[in-house]
């Protein structure tokens, strides 16, 4: 596969954006998609994204993993990494779902090759937006000792976490994590919507059987507008090797939120 740049959106207007949404209409073939929030967030997350695509013909599936977001009252100390795949694939079987556009945000990246692995003939194509992607020596949302214990720095955070399994946002990173001042409504909804999140999704360690993300379509879409903390190679390493496809899209980190018509724009491109 030929890696390729997204179009050049640094400084698209919302007449152009919406001229790509309906270009997207006229040119593209129904697909189906499964997009899968990050740590803190829920499926709310991609609502104007899943209604752009769904304008576009596109079936479109945004589930909340089990407790955060509208599931949090199911937050318990046993959530971890397999029950966030479990509720991928859970989609996959119970919505009968085949040829799927499977992306995931941020740590999902681990979630989303999880269920891959365990339903790889179901995926079409693999996504990863401003996601970890899991590879040799990293396994586990959170980086490890060598050993595979925890490092004194992740024991120190979960010296504090809410009854002692949920990490809680606020408590160590700032709203510029995610999004800028220039957005001030989009901050605001994030203050209001982010619960906290199960800490074993991220201390797990992924086990795979059937490769993930390898022998499937794959590309990583890279936000270039993220101004704090920018994604880095540790996150989207294994993309720059031979076999990925790679889209800068000219967003932040929520690019869902600050700029859906875009976003979607993007991932109706994968094939």
């Amino acid at each position: 596969m030929e890696r390729r740049d997204f179009l050049n959106l640094a400084a698209v207007t919302p007449f152009a954006a919406s001229s790509l949404v309906n270009a997207a209409i006229a040119s593209s073939e129904s697909k189906i998609f499964i997009l899968v929030h990050g740590t803190w967030l829920g499926g709310w997350i991609w609502q104007d994204v899943a209604q752009a695509l769904r304008k576009m013909g596109h079936r479109v599936f945004t589930p909340t993993l089990t407790g955060v977001g509208e599931r949090h009252h199911l937050t318990n100390p046993d959530i971890g990494l397999g029950t966030h795949i479990n509720d991928i694939v859970g989609v996959i079987d119970y919505e009968e779902l085949s040829d799927v556009i499977l992306i995931g945000h941020s740590f999902s990246g681990m979630a989303i090759t999880g269920a891959a692995d365990v339903r790889k003939e179901k995926i079409r194509h693999i996504g990863f937006f401003e996601a970890l992607i899991p590879h040799e020596g990293r396994m586990t949302a959170v980086e490890m000792n060598a050993d595979g214990s925890e490092t004194e720095k992740f024991r120190e955070r979960r010296s504090r976490f809410l009854d002692g399994y949920q990490m809680v946002f606020w408590d160590d990173y700032p709203i510029e994590m995610l999004v800028g001042n220039e957005y001030p409504k989009v901050r605001a909804k994030l203050r209001k919507l982010l619960t906290p999140h199960p800490a074993d999704a991220w201390t797990d360690k992924l086990i795979l059987k059937n490769g993930g993300w390898r022998d499937l379509p794959r590309t990583y879409l890279r936000g270039t507008k993220q101004e704090f903390a920018p994604s880095s190679i540790k996150m989207w390493g294994p993309a720059k090797q031979p076999g990925w496809d790679w889209i800068d899209v000219p967003v932040g980190r929520m690019g869902m939120m600050t700029h859906p018509e875009i976003m979607a724009s993007a991932f109706a491109k994968l094939s």
